[in-house]
């Protein structure tokens, strides 16, 4: 139950809504008990008004509630058996009937209390999400986040409702049940309760069963979502290796997992809810085999009156008694799934963002001062005693080798993550003392593999920005070349473009991710290899286009395209995380390094 102390704050937040729920309940259970208080008495006047046989009438109303006491002695003096049998039914009637409201008015404050929760905490932990860094993400599927937003946050809203009205309602019922039956009959009370103990050492028992069961199942149920999320996201790389029997193999193993966990559970409790069952039924056969006893030795003042009313106070716990089984599982199940969601709640971003600063905006000037960086997850260090000055207004071109620190350059910055040591200053400002919201709404990054919304054309390059028009829209849309392409669709800009930009070619793609970065407008720029997919007349079109735009900003383009380098003011090739050449166009084939050797490489290819 340790899990549950991180909704508390919910349950304090909706405390009116619960009190007022928990107040219902007792009312309409209350309701509930008098009913077979009525039904006794009426069999009682019954016997008395016909004189049956070896009845033996009573001088009081033991285990009566006052209201009834007060009932029965208005109708039991004038009026005939017709009508008090007539006037009790209407009274059950009525009984009834204000249960069935307070019922109703019960599940209207539990269960959409519960409701109101499980919006808060899916809120809270995708909050939490939006805030945890790159690291993060790495390490944990996709498909394992979705359950925890989804599944998980389900089994608790079973919890914060159906679960504690089950409890709660349970709760009332023997205690008004019990409390009734004890003021009417201590001795066949006690036989009554026997089959309780064993009850209790079964629920302890099973539930520790169910908590172990319940997290496999959770586990395999993330292990199958994540199993689905990356064949549909994946399904053009399938399709072309001819990977659909495959994947359905991989698939049909995590299902069966899956299937296997849960059938574990449904065979635990098989067992155990017809085992409530049965200790219910041990107490109704105790109630009538003893009553019947006492009743035909004539021993502590049993009457058939005694004996219906305590079998109609059973039937009144077997509902909230056998519902024992499936809210100690729910309850079990909610546990499992709030530990799950606890683990990713008590996760701390590594870059702290909450640092407090000026809001000074980001001029340009970037310096890197002997930072050192290993990737979390990998242990590899990607950057080692790396020092870089960058002028605002500079157009510095970055290339090297697969894994020489390019990409990382463009995330250090970014503060997807912060260096092990040194530092990164821009305008002489350590970026850790930079807030993060504001330094990435001055920096415009375009990753090669960038991101499309299942959404409008115009909606994702007008991304971040709502109040962007259209006439912006494509004018960075002309600026990117994607333009003309955009009016080709069916809809134009209004053309939905599939989950991932699954309709668009990836030069389209790219195109469409770089023109929603010019349209932010931002003091820097980095493009990190987002022409890969281009071709060479489209890609000497954008670097014309871009030679006006980047004037005045500071832009980092991380490239292996010698060709798009030529009116840059400086070129950097990185190799191992740190620099091995630096300077202009001319200046690095004089030196006859890498740059050299892959220039010529890229001018045989072109010859070809």
């Amino acid at each position: 139950m340790k899990h549950f102390r991180a909704i508390k704050k919910y349950f304090w937040k909706y405390r009116v809504r619960l009190v007022i729920g928990i107040f219902f309940v007792f009312l309409s259970n209350y309701f509930s008990v008098l009913t077979p208080q009525i039904t006794g008495f009426v069999i009682d006047f019954v016997q008395r008004s016909l004189n049956v046989p070896g009845y033996q009438p009573r001088n009081n109303t033991p285990g009566y509630d006052p209201l009834v006491i007060r009932l029965t002695e208005y109708m039991g003096t004038g009026y005939s058996l017709t009508k008090v049998v007539m006037l009790s039914g209407l009274i059950i009637l009525l009984l009834a009937l204000l249960r069935g409201i307070f019922l109703f008015l019960m599940r209207q404050t539990i269960i959409v209390m519960s409701r109101h929760i499980e919006y808060d905490q899916k809120n809270e932990i995708y909050r939490h999400y939006q805030q945890l860094d790159m690291a993060f993400y790495k390490q944990n599927s996709t498909g394992d986040l979705m359950n925890r937003i989804t599944e998980d946050v389900s089994r608790v809203r079973m919890f914060t409702g159906p679960a504690i009205m089950y409890l709660v309602n349970l709760v009332a019922v023997i205690s008004l049940a019990v409390y009734f039956m004890l003021k009417r009959d201590a001795t066949l009370t006690g036989f009554v309760l026997a089959p309780l103990p064993i009850l209790a050492v079964t629920i302890y028992f099973v539930n520790n069963l169910i908590h172990r069961k319940s997290e496999k199942i959770q586990e395999a149920l993330s292990d199958l979502t994540t199993n689905a999320q990356e064949s549909y996201s994946g399904i053009r790389v399938i399709k072309s290796f001819v990977q659909e029997k495959a994947m359905l193999g991989f698939f049909v193993k995590n299902s069966e997992h899956y299937r296997n966990s849960a059938i574990g559970l449904a065979k635990v409790e098989a067992i155990y809810f017809p085992s409530i069952n049965l200790l219910i039924g041990l107490s109704t056969l105790f109630t009538i085999m003893i009553g019947g006893l006492y009743f035909i030795a004539g021993s502590h003042n049993m009457d058939i009156s005694t004996i219906v009313e305590f079998v109609m106070y059973i039937n009144m716990l077997t509902f909230p008694v056998s519902a024992i089984g499936l809210t100690a599982s729910m309850i079990q199940r909610a546990a499992a799934s709030q530990k799950r969601i606890n683990e990713f709640l008590d996760t701390h971003p590594a870059i702290n963002t909450e640092k407090p600063a000026g809001t000074s905006p980001v001029g340009g000037n970037i310096r890197f001062e002997n930072v050192r960086f290993e990737y979390p997850d990998t242990g590899v260090t990607a950057m080692a005693d790396f020092n870089l000055d960058i002028r605002k207004g500079e157009k510095v071109a970055v290339i090297g080798r697969t894994g020489s620190g390019k990409t990382t350059l463009a995330h250090l910055l970014l503060r997807m993550y912060d260096p092990v040591s040194g530092r990164i200053l821009v305008d002489g400002t350590d970026l850790r003392q930079l807030p993060v919201r504001a330094l990435r709404e001055q920096v415009s990054y375009v990753p090669q593999d960038g991101f499309l919304f299942s959404d409008t054309v115009s909606n994702n390059i007008a991304f971040g920005f709502e109040s962007a028009n259209q006439q912006a829209v494509e004018h960075a849309a002309t600026l990117a070349c994607v333009h003309r392409e955009i009016l080709s669709f069916s809809e134009g800009y209004s053309t939905m473009i599939g989950e991932r930009g699954v309709t668009l070619s990836g030069g389209q793609k790219q195109r469409v991710s770089i023109a929603r970065a010019l349209l932010k407008d931002p003091s820097i720029v980095i493009f990190d290899d987002c022409l890969s997919a281009v071709d060479a007349k489209t890609e000497k079109e954008i670097t014309t286009n871009l030679n006006t735009y980047l004037d005045g900003k500071t832009a980092i383009i991380i490239t292996h395209r010698i060709f798009s380098l030529l009116e840059f003011d400086r070129i950097i090739v990185l190799d191992h995380g740190r620099i091995a050449e630096q300077g202009s166009h001319r200046e690095l084939l004089a030196a006859n390094g890498y740059y050299a050797g892959l220039y010529a490489r890229q001018q045989s290819v072109d010859q070809e």
